[in-house]
């Protein structure tokens, strides 16, 4: 790796913590650097995101936060992908969306993604948000 490639990695390294420490505040560590390695098979994932999503793609201008959230949370209801939707219905409450935005946000979906993947966003909303799970 030459010397510009490193400084970018760590750039962009740079940019991604101050990201995600901005959507999650509290809940990383507000100074000094951050290890997200833990030892066991795939621990360079969370690194890789770091710089490739929170940095190149969340440190970027030309949308707000909110914005970035609005379109995060649309792409992770249609990819069914609840898991990371708790994490960035989170997110998307420190970046000014609001719990009433949020239902519109997948009563929308249920339309263009299918009803089960609107129920299914639901549930992992809820459960983000602390409310008690039901059947329907």
């Amino acid at each position: 790796m030459s010397a510009e490639d490193v400084k970018e990695t760590t750039d962009l390294r740079v940019a991604g913590l101050k990201a995600l420490r901005a959507a999650l505040p509290g809940v990383v560590p507000a100074e000094g650097d951050l290890d997200m390695r833990d030892g066991k098979l795939g621990e360079d994932l969370v690194e890789i995101g770091l710089s490739t999503v929170w940095g190149a793609l969340w440190g970027r201008e030309g949308l707000t936060p909110r914005d970035r959230s609005l379109v995060t949370l649309g792409i992770l209801i249609a990819l069914g992908a609840e898991t990371e939707l708790k994490t960035h219905v989170r997110i998307a409450l420190t970046n000014g969306v609001t719990r009433d935005e949020l239902a519109e946000i997948i009563y929308h979906s249920a339309g263009y993604t299918g009803f089960p993947r609107a129920v299914a966003a639901r549930s992992a909303a809820r459960e983000a948000l602390g409310e008690a799970l039901s059947e329907y």
